[in-house]
């Protein structure tokens, strides 16, 4: 099995240093994306069917594709998004921390496929080892000629720079991101226009997931088709899936697209930890609808977690075991959307803290019977298209399919007027 993502990443001896990555092939991929066109590598990229892994899934050489290209546009710009803040997802963290340089290459062939010509990394603030290797990283791509003017000779010039966000999950989409960026309060934009036409200060941006951009060396060294070989299922290449909660082995691994849930679970995690069932989990991050033991053999693609009434999110699992609240769990979750709400939209901002609200009164043994159906006119009101972005019908996710599986478990906590748990 192939780990391209992976293979030169260990916890054991400290990362690659610019040296070490050349000697391992690093920076071949720039090279021989430098010979060919713009919209060849963008061609490329398209062909392999690399689908975002930030969690939205949708064809990356495609996204690419909308950014104009008619040289109307001298300034343009490629963001990484590294302000991983999904709860359940730390896989980019990996990346950065155990291989920076593949972030940065990946990033410079994006720019150039785009023809960008300034680059930010938008880091997590708490990721602080990772800031300070990827800085290192820089500094070291910079000193080699792999950034800066004329990269190895070709006339093309690349800027990058490191932000670090101040820890505001709305930052995670994309267009709040930019206005973050641009030193704004950190709120979504409407759409159209998107960022491929007038995104960063008004000028055509791209902004791709930390393990979108480090897929790209190996496609442009390997090929559309080699990429697409990886995958078991109906997407393309390898995936960083985690798995988080009262499991044997709690972690990440790099597998092809399209292993089941039960291989993840119980072949890589090891198994529930002594003493716990299964009941669900959450397969993309907390933003995501559960699945449960019915679910065990479904494939992890985009297509069939879709199929199954989930979304693969960012591949990073939250495992709920038979010692756990289900109302806790989601209140939990709750709590955080609530908090991380921006406020620019009502939905949201009213929306949420009523959920959560009624939620810890269940905890508290206040919940009343018509409190499900409040929950429920929530799931509805907060759902696709009734909000401004995408973080509270996420938010809706875990909740609603909560009540689907675990109806008995809210029930308990009005007729006993306690949490059962406690």
């Amino acid at each position: 099995m192939e780990t391209p993502l992976t293979q030169h990443i260990s916890f054991d001896r400290p990362c690659y240093n610019l040296r070490d990555y050349e000697k391992n092939g690093g920076y071949q991929a720039l090279r021989k994306a430098l010979s060919l066109s713009p919209e060849n590598i963008t061609n490329i990229v398209q062909a392999s069917d690399l689908k975002g892994r930030g969690g939205a899934g949708f064809n990356t050489g495609m996204k690419w594709s909308f950014v104009p290209m008619n040289g109307h546009h001298p300034v343009k710009y490629l963001i990484a998004n590294a302000d991983e803040m999904e709860p359940g997802t730390f896989k980019d963290r990996m990346l950065m921390e155990g291989n920076p340089h593949q972030l940065i290459e990946g990033m410079i062939i994006s720019a150039f496929a785009i023809q960008a010509n300034i680059s930010y990394i938008f880091l997590r603030w708490a990721y602080k080892k990772a800031g300070r290797l990827l800085k290192h990283a820089m500094d070291e791509a910079y000193a080699a000629g792999y950034l800066g003017k004329n990269i190895l000779g070709t006339g093309y010039n690349l800027e990058m720079y490191l932000h670090t966000g101040v820890g505001r999950y709305i930052c995670g989409e994309e267009t709040a991101l930019l206005n973050a960026l641009e030193g704004k309060r950190a709120t979504p934009r409407a759409k159209p226009p998107f960022p491929q036409v007038s995104g960063l200060f008004g000028k055509p941006t791209i902004v791709n997931n930390v393990e979108t951009l480090c897929n790209i060396p190996h496609i442009i060294n390997n090929g559309p088709e080699w990429f697409k070989s990886l995958g078991k299922g109906n997407d393309a290449g390898t995936k960083i899936y985690g798995v988080s909660g009262r499991v044997r082995k709690p972690g990440l691994w790099e597998l092809p697209m399209g292993v089941s849930m039960r291989e993840l679970i119980e072949d890589c995690a090891g198994g529930m930890a002594n003493g716990y069932a299964f009941r669900g989990a959450l397969p993309g991050g907390a933003s995501t609808d559960f699945l449960v033991q019915e679910h065990m053999d479904i494939k992890l693609d985009y297509k069939s977690v879709a199929a199954a009434g989930s979304r693969l999110g960012t591949g990073t699992m939250i495992v709920l075991d038979d010692h756990t609240c289900p109302v806790g769990f989601v209140h939990n979750l709750e709590h955080f959307f609530a908090q991380e709400s921006c406020g620019w939209c009502t939905p949201c901002r009213e929306g949420l803290p009523w959920t959560e609200k009624i939620l810890l009164s269940m905890e508290r043994g206040e919940g009343r019977p018509e409190d499900l159906q409040l929950l429920e006119m929530h799931t509805r009101y907060l759902g696709p298209g009734n909000t401004f972005c995408a973080l509270a019908p996420g938010a809706m996710e875990p909740l609603q399919s909560a009540l689907k599986y675990f109806r008995e478990d809210f029930e308990k906590h009005i007729d006993q007027k306690k949490c059962p748990w406690r």
